[in-house]
């Protein structure tokens, strides 16, 4: 038998594992924000499902040029929004360094 007996000065957190799963979570997801080699990955899909929002825009930096996009979806119906599906499939195809260099380095904010 055992001569320890329940010392309830010690509390585990029954928390713990969760925060630490959070804190992991969250590093990944700030890896793949900040990385230049995700940008594009991120930046081509969200321009192919999102691209009438001009949310790859924003993710680029490029802020006037994602406001520009959704006004100009909205006043076309919708139309407007192939631009953000053919944008995407544009940074899809560029090799990385001519992706960071085009848009990243150089600024380039439509196609």
């Amino acid at each position: 038998m055992s001569t320890e007996g329940y010392d309830s000065t010690k509390r585990e957190d029954p928390f713990e594992n969760t925060r630490e799963s959070a804190r992991d979570f969250q590093q990944g997801v700030n890896d793949v924000v900040h990385s230049q080699d995700n940008k594009k990955i991120l930046a081509g899909l969200l321009g192919i499902f999102l691209g009438g929002f001009g949310v790859h825009k924003f993710v680029l930096g490029y802020t006037q040029e994602g406001i520009i996009q959704i006004v100009a979806t909205v006043l076309t119906c919708g139309v407007a929004q192939i631009i953000g599906f053919i944008e995407g499939i544009i940074y899809l195809t560029k090799s990385d360094e001519e992706f960071y260099n085009t848009y990243q380095v150089g600024k380039r904010p439509w196609f």
